[in-house]
């Protein structure tokens, strides 16, 4: 590129996207004097859905902004709780993302989930169409201009990836009302409604049962019960600030 040359910074937070040389300090990029500054800093390797803001020699400009000569450029990170406007937030996860989609419908987050490889355009669309916040390691998602919103998922740790979300988003928690299977909303259900999807052992040791309104799996307080019971108590605790 024969273009502009520009200062470019950008802030730790999104070193990881960035090569080591360009971390922690500004330097010299050679643009084509066409290009939008979001193309550019695109092109060097950080997903626009990862800015919060675009400082140009010291005032906010616009994605669509095409750098001029000499201009200095501080790429921002998103601030935290990161507010989506329109509709009630709501998620979807691509297919490497299962277990963080598991917990997440566990603490009543509307999260859809796609356990099948259905291609980065139809991800994409649907994100669009369902005003939904695409949560994916796949920065070539993340950039795809048709999704609604997104986020780049930091870790691989269902652990961490989880505690992440909810810093950066602060979703609404309402724990043990939707079906960790398929996103569908618990009802209160009795013995008899379910009995035909429970053991002899589970039949004669439990009385208190939820069913899902959608695709009708039954639940109740079993084995595994007190390892969910932890990460909500988790969960809750980091939305009340506590640590």
């Amino acid at each position: 590129m024969n273009g502009p040359e520009i200062h470019v910074e950008f802030a730790p937070e999104l070193g990881l996207f960035v090569p080591h040389g360009r971390r922690g300090h500004a330097t010299k990029v050679v643009t084509d004097g066409a290009s939008t500054l979001g193309h550019v800093v695109e092109s060097l390797g950080v997903p626009l859905t990862e800015v919060g803001a675009l400082v140009v020699d010291g005032r906010v400009s616009a994605f669509s902004h095409v750098p001029a000569e000499g201009e200095s450029v501080e790429v921002r990170a998103v601030e935290r709780p990161q507010r989506v406007p329109g509709a009630p937030l709501r998620f979807l996860l691509d297919v490497h993302l299962g277990t963080l989609a598991r917990r997440l419908r566990l603490l009543g987050v509307d999260t859809s989930y796609e356990s099948m490889d259905i291609g980065d355009a139809a991800l994409a669309t649907r994100s669009a169409a369902e005003q939904r916040v695409m949560l994916s390691r796949d920065r070539g998602l993340l950039r795809r201009r048709e999704l609604w919103a997104g986020a780049f998922v930091y870790s691989t740790r269902p652990e961490d990836q989880l505690r992440d979300v909810l810093d950066r988003f602060a979703p609404e928690l309402k724990p043990w009302t939707r079906c960790t299977a398929c996103n569908g909303l618990l009802r209160d259900a009795t013995k008899d409604e379910v009995a035909d999807q429970l053991e002899g052992g589970t039949r004669r040791s439990y009385d208190v049962f939820a069913q899902c309104r959608g695709c009708g799996r039954a639940y109740w307080k079993g084995a595994h019960h007190e390892k969910l019971v932890a990460i909500v108590e988790r969960a809750l605790a980091r939305g009340s600030g506590s640590s």
